[in-house]
């Protein structure tokens, strides 16, 4: 017996709808957060590199160099650079994204310095990260003044990883135990590192290849800013980069 046409457009439909859940499921993960807190995160923003820069702000100083190259967001940097993604985030978020520090025989080839900012705001420009760009030029002391979240993994030569909460003022409290100096908290050379950052209900967390480096509780969380690369006589690739909206 042959299907009826109501069959038929019944198979389809019930196709269609589950076409639509999988199209949605690969928008969504799950992310773990601690031994009691599992979070579903959906992706809001992702970038991998294979068109241009649009979507991004370099803040630089001279002689250094950002490109899109071979789909991936290529930083080569001598004296200090800041890549913000033009897009302000609100809320829990979680960031991902992959990075190499690239060691092959070049003038900035250096294993130090794969740093960032998130949450970042400026109290002399509140609605505009983005008007004092010129003047900050990527010279690391000029962001001082702002109020984020920051992270350095293998600063001072490989020699430091530090997580510091920058308040607006210029003062960037260190605690002691976010200045980490064991040889697991460095960076190796020409190896993707998988990088994961949380924002959620006061829940600041990094991680680097799933290893927890910072878990941090702030009282008085920032719950909205910006995002942004930092580095300084470094070169290195991005690539995979996503946000997600912790539901």
């Amino acid at each position: 017996m042959k299907p009826t046409r109501f069959y038929k457009s019944s198979i389809n439909f019930y196709c269609f709808l589950l076409a639509l859940v999988f199209t949605g499921c690969t928008n969504n993960k799950k992310f773990k957060l601690n031994e009691n807190t599992t979070v579903l995160g959906e992706v809001i923003y992702k970038n991998s590199f294979d068109d241009d820069l649009s979507d991004w702000v370099v803040e630089q100083m001279p002689n250094g160099m950002v490109e899109i190259n071979e789909g991936k967001l290529e930083i080569d940097d001598v004296s200090g650079c800041t890549v913000w993604l033009n897009k302000k985030f609100s809320g829990s978020i979680l960031i991902e994204y992959d990075v190499f520090i690239i060691q092959n025989g070049g003038a900035n080839d250096r294993v130090s310095d794969l740093n960032c900012f998130w949450m970042a705001n400026d109290p002399e420009n509140p609605t505009n990260l983005f008007a004092n760009s010129d003047k900050r030029g990527g010279k690391f002391s000029n962001y001082d003044s702002l109020k984020l979240y920051y992270m350095g993994v293998g600063g001072n030569n490989n020699g430091t990883t530090r997580f510091r909460r920058y308040v607006g003022n210029g003062e960037r409290p260190l605690l002691p135990e976010h200045d980490l100096k064991d040889p697991k908290f460095m960076l190796e050379a020409n190896k993707t590192y998988h990088i994961k950052i949380v924002a959620h209900n006061g829940i600041i967390q990094y991680y680097r290849d799933n290893d927890l480096f910072v878990d941090f509780r702030d009282s008085k969380p920032y719950t909205s800013g910006y995002f942004g690369f930092r580095t300084v006589n470094n070169h290195m690739t991005v690539d995979n980069f996503k946000v997600y909206k912790i539901k």
